[in-house]
This record gives C-alpha cells, sequence and structure tokens, in this order.
C-alpha cells in the first residue's frame, strides 16, 4: 500500500519545484551568482504571488538545500516536507492516554457537557491524582474538535442519542414520487397548531390539533380533521375527509410507528393496531404501512407543517408560538406596548376551517415539486375519480355519547338536532358528526344501529306573520304542521293498543266538536271549550285552583291524553 501523503505536502513540493526552476533562470541573467541569489530571495518575499502564498518567505541556504535535495532529477517527492503527518483515525497530541480517556468520558456524557466544561473537570481531576504537568485548553479542545470532526458518528450517538444519529448521520434513501400517481399513498401525521382556536364544547380559547393525510404525489393536503382533546376517531375522520375530497380510496396509508404515532398526541400507551383502525382501513381495502422507529420517515408532510406554520399561523391573531422561544412579544413579560397593538380576536372552529382552505387554494397554486412544469392543483385534476359513497363511510366519523333525547331532539354543540325519527325515542344514542359540516349529525343506538340523520333545528320569527316576511311565515307553517303530523300519529298509534270501545270513547271526546260551556268564579265573562282537554288547558293557565281540575285528572279521558 502507497505511503499516505497530505494533499497539502504534495502542494508545497510543487511550488518549491517551480521556485527552483524561476531562481535557476533568474540566475543565467547575471554574472554575480551570489548577488543574484540575494535579490532573487529579496524579490520573493515582498511579493504577493502564487508560490509565497503557499511556501511564505524563504532563504538563500533553502533553495540551495532543495536543489541539491532534486540532485539533477525532476521528481518533486524528493521536495516533500519531512515532518510526519498523522492518518485520519490517528492524531498527533500530548496528551497521554490516560487524560484521554478521562477528557472523552467526560465530553461524551449524555447530558452534553461543553469542551470548556469538560476540560475543567479534567485538568482537576490530573491535579488531584498528582500530577505535575498538566497540558493547556487548547490541546484539549483541539484533540475535542478532531475527534467530533473524524467521530462524528460517536459524537452524536453517545450525546444526543439514536434519533439524532438517525436524523443527521446515517444515509437516507431518497424516494422517487414522481413514479406514484394521486391517490397511491396517503401520508399521516398531526400538528399541535400555534393558534388558538374557540373549543365548541367549552366556549374556551385552546391550542387544538390538526390530523391531517397528505397526497404523496402531488404535495397537496387532501383531508384533516381538528382535534380539540384526546379522541382517537379524529384519525379515522381525517381519512374520511381526505377520501371524500378525493372521491377515491387510496391503495396505502403511511404514517409513523404506530404507538409513537398515538403517543404523540395521546396520554395512554395503546398502540395504533390496538385501536381498530386497521379493521376500519382493511374493509376499506386500505393497506397500512408504519415507519420503522427512529427512521426519517413522511418528511414530506413534515416539510409541509412547517410551511403551514409559517405561511399561515403566523398570520393569525391568535398566534401564540409552538413554544416559549417563539413566542410572540405581545405574550412576553412588560410588554404593555405590543399588549396594546395586538389584535385579541380569536376564531371559532368554522372560520379556522374556512381560512385553512383558503390557504390551501393558495398552496395548491403552486408549482408542484413531483410534476415539473405543472400545479399542484393540476396534477391533483388528473386523478381518476371513483364516486365513493359517503355512506359507506360511516364507521370512519367522529363519535360521541349523548346520555338523552329530548323534546327538541338532542342538545349538541349549543344547538338541537331534530327528526321525525326521534319523536317518541327516550334513551342514550351515539352520534356521530363532522366539524366540517355541522348542519345535520347522524344518530345511532348504543348497539351500532342506524337511527336517522337530524337536522339543526332553526328558531323561528317570534312574530312571523305580522313582522316577518313570506319566508319566515312558511317555516312556521311548516313546523307547526309538523307539530300537529306527530301529533296525530301518536294518538293513532295509541288507538291500535286500546279496545272498540275505548276507542268509540276517545273518538266521542276527541274528534266531535263538542261546546263545554264553563262560567268563571267572576260571572263577567262565560267561555265555551269544544272538549275537556281544551277546558283543561285553559283553567291550568288562568285558574289552577278550579277544582274541576281534580275531578277532570281522575277520569279515563285525563290518563289517556296527558299521562
Amino acid at each position: 500500500m502507497a505511503e499516505f501523503t497530505p494533499e497539502k505536502s504534495k502542494q508545497i513540493a510543487l511550488a518549491r519545484l517551480d521556485l527552483i526552476h524561476k531562481w535557476l533562470e533568474f540566475r543565467k541573467k547575471s554574472t554575480n551568482k551570489l548577488q543574484a541569489d540575494y535579490d532573487f530571495v529579496k524579490l520573493h518575499n515582498t511579493s504577493n504571488s502564487h508560490l509565497f502564498q503557499i511556501l511564505g518567505k524563504i532563504s538563500r541556504g533553502s533553495l540551495h538545500r532543495w536543489l541539491v535535495m532534486l540532485n539533477g532529477t525532476e521528481d518533486y517527492t524528493k521536495l516533500l516536507p519531512q515532518y510526519k503527518y498523522s492518518k485520519i483515525d490517528e492524531y498527533r497530541t500530548v496528551l497521554t492516554d490516560e487524560e484521554i480517556k478521562i477528557f472523552m468520558r467526560l465530553l461524551l456524557h449524555p447530558n452534553r457537557l461543553s469542551i470548556g466544561k469538560a476540560t475543567a473537570l479534567t485538568k482537576y481531576k490530573l491535579k488531584e491524582q498528582g500530577q505535575s504537568f498538566i497540558p493547556t485548553d487548547i490541546t484539549f479542545r483541539r484533540y475535542a474538535k478532531w475527534f467530533k470532526n473524524n467521530n462524528y458518528d460517536k459524537w452524536i450517538l453517545a450525546r444526543d442519542g439514536e434519533k439524532a444519529l438517525s436524523d443527521k448521520v446515517e444515509p437516507y434513501i431518497k424516494r422517487d414520487a414522481s413514479l406514484l400517481e394521486v391517490g397511491d399513498i396517503l401520508v399521516a401525521d398531526g400538528h399541535k397548531l400555534a393558534c388558538q382556536v374557540i373549543n365548541p364544547f367549552s366556549g374556551k380559547p385552546c391550542r387544538a390539533t390538526l390530523v391531517g393525510f397528505l397526497d404523496w404525489k402531488s404535495t397537496a393536503l387532501i383531508g384533516y380533521e381538528i382535534m380539540l382533546e384526546e379522541n382517537t376517531q379524529c384519525i379515522a375522520s381525517a381519512l374520511r375527509n381526505a377520501i371524500i375530497n378525493l372521491d377515491m380510496i387510496p391503495k396505502v396509508v403511511y404514517q409513523d410507528n404506530g404507538r409513537a404515532f398515538r403517543a404523540k398526541y395521546f396520554t395512554d400507551d395503546k398502540g395504533f393496531t390496538e385501536l381498530g383502525f386497521q379493521g376500519l382501513y382493511s374493509k376499506l381495502g386500505i393497506e397500512t404501512v408504519f415507519a420503522r422507529p427512529y427512521n426519517a420517515r413522511a418528511k414530506v408532510i413534515e416539510r409541509f407543517f412547517k410551511e403551514f406554520q409559517e405561511g399561515f399561523e403566523k398570520l393569525l391573531p391568535s398566534y401564540v408560538g409552538s413554544s416559549i422561544q417563539n413566542k410572540p412579544a405581545y405574550m412576553m413579560r412588560n410588554e404593555k406596548l405590543h399588549k396594546s397593538w395586538h389584535n385579541e380576536y380569536i376564531s371559532t372552529i368554522k372560520e379556522t376551517i374556512k381560512m385553512i382552505d383558503m390557504w390551501l387554494s393558495f398552496k395548491n397554486s403552486q408549482p408542484c415539486p413531483n410534476a415539473p412544469n405543472k400545479t399542484i392543483a393540476e396534477v391533483l385534476a388528473e386523478r381518476k375519480t371513483q364516486n365513493v359513497d359517503i355512506n359507506t363511510l360511516d364507521d370512519l366519523m367522529l363519535a360521541t355519547e349523548v346520555k338523552t333525547i329530548q323534546r327538541n331532539g338532542i342538545r349538541f354543540l349549543n344547538c338541537d338536532y331534530f327528526d321525525e325519527r326521534l319523536y317518541g325515542f327516550k334513551s342514550k344514542v351515539l352520534v356521530k358528526y363532522n366539524l366540517f359540516d355541522l348542519t345535520k349529525i347522524k344518530v345511532f343506538t348504543t348497539k351500532g344501529e342506524y337511527l336517522c340523520t337530524a337536522e339543526r333545528v332553526t328558531e323561528t320569527h317570534p312574530m312571523a306573520k305580522l313582522l316577518g316576511d313570506v319566508k319566515d311565515f312558511e317555516d312556521y307553517k311548516q313546523k307547526i304542521i309538523k307539530q300537529r303530523q306527530l301529533r296525530k300519529k301518536t294518538i293513532n298509534s295509541v288507538k291500535q293498543y286500546l279496545s272498540n270501545k275505548e276507542v268509540k270513547f276517545i273518538e266521542q271526546k276527541m274528534d266531535e266538536p263538542k261546546e263545554v260551556e264553563f262560567k268563571p268564579r267572576s260571572n263577567t265573562v262565560q267561555t265555551l271549550f269544544k272538549n275537556n282537554s281544551e277546558k283543561y288547558e285553559y283553567l291550568i293557565k288562568n285558574n289552577p285552583q278550579d277544582g274541576w281540575i281534580e275531578r277532570f285528572k281522575q277520569t279515563k279521558e285525563y290518563r289517556l291524553l296527558y299521562e
């Protein structure tokens, strides 16, 4: 094996050979060789030539010594510097093996001591051991610098750990995303928003988490879900939104290691494969792929979230920063001026989703990194849609438990949701919803049986007929009609449980108009009622102490109608 020669030594030897040639040419032009030597040395040492920058100042004796070393040849290797160079895995130092051992034990500690602190502790240890000669600080610092540059893998693993070794040192595989088609692979990950939103469940500001699915080919965020609290269904709901927007079932969902993905956002220690998602994905024909631990996976979506934070979150007035180091000035102590400038508006979930969609429209208008001369939106437009039936994706919707159905249906997010199927139903149910469309929710029994799709109940004009417009009056009329229909439905159902005699009794009392004369105690006004129920409701409101009420409550008619 050829002897190792540093590149700098070769450069010096070649420069010496060139300088010898120039010196010999200069001597030929002069009869006084001694004077010529001194003149040449002076010219070289006062110039700023390339040879001077390499060799520095020389003497007349150096020129003659180099000439003798050549011995009439042109072999530049004879002019190589004679001092010994250390190899890559060697380092010439005055430090002894014991000094290096003590120093490196401190320097490679996982608490990451600084070089200066490790040096001071090493020198103190050597003094304690009674050593008389203590190396200088620069000697330790040079050795630490050499060790870090030539053993960077050991340096990172010892001081920063395996993940840092994977992210900073180990080589990575470059993937050719141009070989993919839109919808082939969706990359899943989550991002803690650095801005606040109003939690619709509590009404208080909070930092939500955006769980997103990004198409690897187009680098577009296809679907996402806003996670307000620990809810594993957000992952499945985000996939549902992605499938709806993409209008096709992806072939593969690629995400972080199952347990790590969950541990990143949830406190318990269940892995992805223990939450039932794998079965949901398999039902749709989706293959789930998990990255290896400590593997630099799915950097494409991490780059997206970084751009999302810089280009979107920092523009919102509710931006609070992702850590203490990057908090905005108005959140700092004693920053009264910035607090007076700050706009304290915090958007709702609905407003946040609308703003995110607007930013995504801008993002999708940018060039696609995996398709030259095309924008992200143009790449998405080339996909082959599948006309996916949304009802088949109900298992991926968010789910929450509602205690009891009330008179106006289900109370959810400060709104009432009602459907005719809920009338007369009084039990616990499961509600599946989507934060992107809260105009309706899907209702299931606790056993998972589908009941109905309840729509949000709108409020009615207080005086629709007199003060409202045509739309207000029509809305009022339809609601009155619906009430009468439900009442009639209940009466007809009850009739089926009763005997013919009882049915005739009800028909006689309920259906046939009947005038009942009622004389109030004041003897000033006489009121006529069509039936006993109308009289009962009038008295309850205007004269609840009337003895007729108690007598009516003892009748079968009262029990059928009101109990």
